[in-house]
């Protein structure tokens, strides 16, 4: 019976990014990124299915394109980054049809939860420097304080000043190691 070879991908982190969004007042949204990730992704050959994947992102790279709301987010308000310098997750890449899902522990401050993203495949090429290349588009909601990131305030007319919900989108571009 033969068995199928594995394939390591790793993160290109230049071709890749890790974003959310979240509501700020009811009435706008705020999108931020995190600069600096990295993961990898095993696979049985070409084949996605039943891949398994981590992904590590820096907490203290956190950009919302606004210094002082980036410092907030990083104290321990939100994803007290001096203790809790990583976000990761730890999955596995499944297809149902032509879907994909992908299901695994994220985990934030120290917080493991489960998390389910949609997945939208964009196919495997073969770069111009002969490089092989995946590329993943991902979208998932999570809630923030399922993760110990309660802080809140109140408007006053009694409207959150920082929604609960949070938008999860990364573009993931996979470069195949070995």
């Amino acid at each position: 019976m033969a068995t199928a070879t594995q394939t390591k991908w790793a993160i290109d982190p230049t071709h890749s990014e890790v974003q959310f969004k979240v509501k700020h007042l009811v009435i706008s949204t705020v999108t931020g990124s995190f600069k600096k990730f990295s993961g990898e992704v095993v696979s049985d050959g070409d084949d996605f299915n039943n891949a398994t994947t981590t992904l590590n992102i820096d907490v203290d790279s956190i950009d919302t394109n606004q210094a002082d709301r980036d410092g907030h987010l990083k104290s321990d308000d939100f994803f007290s980054a001096a203790q809790h310098k990583t976000i990761t997750f730890n999955g596995k890449l499944t297809k149902s049809g032509g879907d994909y899902k992908l299901t695994g522990d994220l985990t934030i401050r120290g917080v493991s939860k489960p998390v389910t993203l949609d997945v939208e495949f964009g196919g495997v090429v073969k770069d111009p420097w002969g490089n092989i290349k995946a590329g993943f588009e991902l979208n998932g909601k999570i809630n923030r304080k399922d993760f110990g990131l309660a802080w809140s305030a109140l408007t006053e007319a009694g409207g959150m000043v920082v929604g609960d919900d949070v938008k999860l989108h990364m573009n993931i571009e996979l470069a195949k190691v070995a």
